[in-house]
């Protein structure tokens, strides 16, 4: 399974997953900056995602909605604020109304993800940040945790794909 660890830290108010690839960073950075690739694997597998915007730039946005197994849609959106190609980037991460503008009523997540070669592998490390505690516990149980755990695990096949082409 891609993602090798998930943790919970209360103290520290983050989610961190941490997985790895059989791949270079230079390719698992394309599974974040392409769309069409992002589509495929940023929702869990019954949840698929369709970007509608995706300036993957610092200072550029990005707008998404998921599709549930009896067609509801989930929106959200990101804007990133450091975009470091092909080893780190930084975002803001929200809920979305019907407009697939930010939600202010939901909460915001801060988002960085870090991809470090080690041995011909990529190590990605994702770690989300919250404001308070409540805001955590109320994300892991809307299936946060899950879902992102599902989400990624979607990842190999997509890389695989690449590497017989």
């Amino acid at each position: 399974m891609t993602v090798i660890s998930s943790e919970k830290d209360v103290e520290a108010l983050t989610l961190t997953f941490v997985a790895e690839f059989d791949a270079d960073a230079a390719r698992v950075w394309q599974v974040w900056e392409d769309p069409r690739q992002l589509e495929r694997w940023w929702g869990p597998p019954t949840w698929p995602a369709t970007f509608v915007r995706h300036e993957f730039y610092a200072g550029g946005s990005s707008r998404y909605y998921m599709t549930g197994p009896n067609g509801e849609k989930a929106r959200g959106w990101w804007e990133n604020t450091v975009v470091e190609a092909p080893h780190r980037f930084e975002f803001t991460d929200g809920f979305a109304g019907e407009d697939g503008e930010p939600d202010n009523i939901m909460p915001e997540v801060r988002g960085s993800v870090t991809l470090e070669e080690q041995g011909g592998k990529t190590r990605m490390t994702t770690v989300s940040t919250f404001t308070s505690v409540e805001q955590l516990e109320q994300l892991i149980e809307m299936g946060m945790q899950e879902g992102m755990t599902l989400a990624m695990g979607q990842i190999d096949a997509l890389l695989a794909e690449s590497m017989v082409a």
